[in-house]
């Protein structure tokens, strides 16, 4: 069994602004994989949501059976545990991806953690915009 531990962030500058994801991949507690994506201009809901689903592609593509997911957006956190419902239609879609990724594994955690401890994911999501508007 394959168990990883993803930190999520989606960052927007001017909410909607040039975006960034920021995804950090941990197994044993040891660093995997970092990744940060450009996403253009978007909104901050979106860039959360976009930076999650590329969090659990990436598991997918590893081969996880179980993961924990943690992000700093109690909103995507608690649509995603069925705690909220999805109101914007622009997330409706994002949202259905996550879930049928979440599906696919089988075995998924969901957790909303404070920016303070989501560092580095938040670093990765500020460096794709940086080194994109540069």
């Amino acid at each position: 069994m394959k168990e990883l531990t993803i930190f999520t962030d989606g960052a927007s500058r001017n909410n909607p602004g040039e975006s960034g994801a920021g995804i950090s991949i941990m197994q044993h507690d040891l660093p995997l994989e970092g990744i940060a994506r450009y996403l253009g201009t978007t909104t901050n809901n979106i860039a959360e949501y976009t930076a999650a689903i590329i969090g659990l592609e990436r598991a997918v593509q590893l081969g996880a059976s179980k993961v924990r997911l943690y992000a700093d957006s109690e909103l995507m956190v608690k649509q995603l545990n069925g705690q909220y419902k999805v109101k914007n239609e622009g997330l409706k879609p994002l949202h259905a991806r996550a879930k049928e990724l979440i599906a696919r594994i089988g075995c998924v955690e969901i957790h909303y953690i404070p920016r303070e401890r989501n560092k580095d994911a938040d670093a990765l999501a500020n460096k794709a915009i940086d080194e994109k508007i540069k």
